[in-house]
């Protein structure tokens, strides 16, 4: 269903000078003068020519739409340029049978890297691997409340974010982590910092809890035939500063003297998270510290995020060359120095309204840094056999 009206005298909400949904058409004047206006679908569509830099324009009609619940877009169609609101929704749309499924599958995979974790042979005993529900309930637990830390502020902030997808992958932990898709542009820096910043904090809170419930459950023991297994391979995991600190104020060791003891699975899906609090929390592209960055620092973020990629880079080379670890224990970093070059290449969340940040949520930013550090590890595993 299309309406037209190129005169510029039709009735209101029916290809007139002004769309019922929309702004006042005098508001959408002072930057951008209307010489038709169309109903396509659910799009408002208005065809005229910019008073200022397109940039400008968008700038200053972005928040005007999405006050009415509209995400604008300036185009150009044929020549002539176009403001396109396309309505947002903010919320589950039906059942998110997509996120269902991908936790569901998600659960059986951290079920499955779990049972190794507590010395189960997941091929010989596969009716067994239930008793690994609490390793699967703590890393879904520290990556969920991470996710859905951005989704909440999103809510708040008004911009379209969909519901947590859980990867499940067979890994050491079962997971490659979780996501969420968001759609549409940032309103302003506030908004881009509250929801960058949202996720690694509840994920910080989340995983304190969990790294305490863990320390207090009762250490793995290995069996004598695995330890004189000739073809066994020992994962040994860097401990981050965080985990060592909570292990000493609750006066729970983290080593111990018989190599055939090892910490609970719980503390293992603890160590996800600040692992995965790290990695979000490097300032480029469109991660978090990415975002949180952006929000603070503005355009030199850009400067800054093309020099992480030669720091990880440059730390893979010390621990091997000057460490003497493996290529297998380094690899991690090598990866993520081609990842993070990768997402500085696509650059960061541009938000519409560029306005610097309050003294407040900067100090905030420093601090979620801050913790971020404190989750870092160089060596994060390494494996021996």
């Amino acid at each position: 269903m299309e309406d037209v009206d190129r005169t510029g005298f039709g009735p209101a909400g029916r290809g007139g000078r002004s769309l019922e949904d929309g702004p006042p058409i005098d508001r959408i004047e002072s930057v951008f003068a209307v010489y038709e206006t169309r109903r396509e679908d659910d799009q408002l569509v208005y065809y005229g020519d910019p008073l200022a830099h397109p940039e400008r324009v968008l700038r200053e009609l972005w928040p005007v739409f999405h006050e009415r619940g509209y995400d604008a877009t300036l185009e150009t169609r044929h020549g002539e340029y176009v403001l396109v609101a396309q309505p947002t929704t903010v919320g589950v749309d039906g059942v998110p049978w997509t996120n269902i499924l991908l936790l569901l599958l998600t659960v059986c995979s951290t079920l499955f890297a779990g049972a190794f974790w507590y010395q189960i042979d997941p091929f010989a005993e596969p009716t067994a691997i239930w008793r690994a529900w609490p390793f699967s309930l703590a890393i879904l637990g520290v990556l969920g409340v991470h996710e859905m830390g951005h989704y909440v502020m999103s809510r708040y902030h008004r911009v379209n974010a969909s519901l947590p997808y859980f990867i499940p992958v067979p890994t050491l932990i079962g997971t490659m982590g979780a996501v969420i898709k968001m759609k549409g542009r940032m309103p302003d820096r506030k908004a881009l910092f509250d929801i960058g910043v949202a996720g690694p904090l509840a994920g910080f809170v989340a995983t304190v809890i969990v790294t305490v419930i863990g320390l207090h459950l009762p250490p793995v023991t290995v069996s004598e035939a695995v330890l004189q297994d000739p073809n066994a391979i020992e994962i040994r995991l860097g401990y981050p500063p965080l985990l060592e600190l909570l292990a000493a104020v609750f006066d729970q060791p983290l080593y111990g003297d018989d190599p055939a003891t090892g910490v609970n699975p719980v503390v293992i899906g603890a160590w996800v998270g600040m692992f995965v609090t790290f990695l979000n929390l490097i300032p480029v592209g469109q991660l978090d510290g990415g975002h949180i960055l952006r929000a603070m620092a503005g355009e030199l973020q850009e400067t800054i995020a093309a020099i992480v990629p030669g720091a990880l880079f440059a730390l893979a080379a010390y621990l091997f060359y000057v460490q003497g670890h493996s290529v297998n224990t380094v690899a991690v970093w090598i990866i993520w120095g081609l990842l993070t070059t990768l997402f500085a290449s696509m650059g960061p969340a541009t938000p519409v309204r560029d306005e610097p940040l309050g003294r407040r949520r900067f100090v905030l930013g420093i601090v979620t840094f801050g913790i971020g550090l404190l989750c870092f590890m160089p060596v994060p595993v390494a494996i021996i056999g």
